[in-house]
Order: C-alpha cells, then sequence, then structure tokens
C-alpha cells in the first residue's frame, strides 16, 4: 500500500487538521525529505495553502486544532503545534499550546522549522543575490560543485527543485541532484 493510501485510510479520507474532504493531497513536513507514514500527514487545499504561505492565514480555520492536537499521529501534533505557533500572537493558541504536550524526540522535530521563534530571532537563507529561500522552492547552480564523499560533480545550471532549508544554518540547503542527496551551500544557488 503506498503512503497515500495508507493517509487516507488512517484519516478515513479526511483532512487530518481540520477534518475537510475536499482537494486532499499529501504533506511531507519539514525538514523531513523522505515521504512515508511517519513524516506525512494528509491535508486539504484550504490547509495546504496555509502551511505553504500561499494564501493568507485565516485564525478561524484552524480553531480546528483543538481537536487534531490530540490526534494519535505525532506527524499531525507536529503540524498542529506549528500551526498553533504561527497563530499564538491571536490569544486562543497560546491556551492550547500550554495544554499540548509532545514528547522530546517531536518536539525537537516540531521545532525544527523555528516556527516558535520570533521573526528577528529565525534563520534566514538567501542564495547568491540575497532573495530569501524557503523550503520546496526551486534553485540552480551557479557554479560547479564536487560532491563530498563521491565522484560527482554537479554541474553550473543544474536545476534543484523541492529544496529542503538546514533550520540551524542560514548557508546550507539540500536537495537532489540527479538521483543523490546532497547538501549545497546558498552562495552556490540562484532561486529559480
Amino acid at each position: 500500500m503506498s503512503v497515500l493510501q495508507t493517509l487516507q485510510e488512517r484519516s478515513n479520507n479526511t483532512c487530518e487538521l481540520c477534518t475537510s474532504n475536499e482537494e486532499l493531497k499529501q504533506y511531507t513536513i519539514p525538514p523531513s525529505l523522505n515521504e512515508n507514514v511517519d513524516n506525512d500527514v494528509l491535508v486539504c487545499k484550504t490547509c495546504l495553502g496555509q502551511i505553504n504561505g500561499d494564501q493568507d492565514m485565516d485564525p478561524n480555520h484552524w480553531r480546528c486544532l483543538n481537536d487534531s492536537m490530540w490526534n494519535e499521529h505525532v506527524a499531525v501534533q507536529i503540524m498542529a503545534w506549528r500551526m498553533l505557533q504561527r497563530l499564538r500572537n491571536e490569544g486562543w493558541p497560546k491556551d492550547l499550546l500550554d495544554m499540548m504536550y509532545l514528547d522530546d524526540e517531536a518536539l525537537a522535530l516540531a521545532r525544527a522549522t523555528g516556527e516558535d521563534k520570533d521573526e528577528s530571532e529565525k534563520i534566514i537563507h538567501r542564495d547568491i543575490n540575497g532573495v530569501i529561500l524557503e523550503n520546496g522552492d526551486s534553485v540552480v547552480l551557479v557554479k560547479d560543485l564536487k560532491v563530498k564523499g563521491s565522484s560527482m560533480v554537479a554541474k553550473q545550471g543544474t536545476a534543484v527543485r523541492n529544496i529542503r532549508l538546514d533550520y540551524e544554518n542560514d548557508k546550507y540547503i539540500e536537495g537532489k541532484v540527479g538521483a543523490q542527496q546532497i547538501v549545497i551551500i546558498t552562495e552556490y544557488v540562484k532561486k529559480i
């Protein structure tokens, strides 16, 4: 059974955050790169748009987190925690965050994206031109790069799609070049 089918089965074909059954998509929670049941959630188009920042945050939509934060699946709990952190200035999310419990490992993963930090504290990744990079962006290499630990050379002009940010260091991103997952220094990429 595929990851998507497993997610559909465990959620009864509804969004694991808001319980909508409209336009459901599989979402891999950053900084995870591997699609698997432990790292993925099934979300609706509305939730996904707000998670990715494609749509403005609607605090009333996220009142559903009052229920989904108690979900038995850690990936759902992590996404609920992250969205509550984004909304913490609204007031009511702080109460839910005070009630919520994540074990140390889940909390470390939840904090990996810096949702709990103020804007001034967040690590910002920038390309060679100073353009801000986000998870899922596509970049192009601006010079040939030797890949450590292999004989591979990533050629200038190679497109790297669906990058992941290193939330501990603003100089590093991860992405796939060919079939190999590599770490890339941000000063050698340009956002497409």
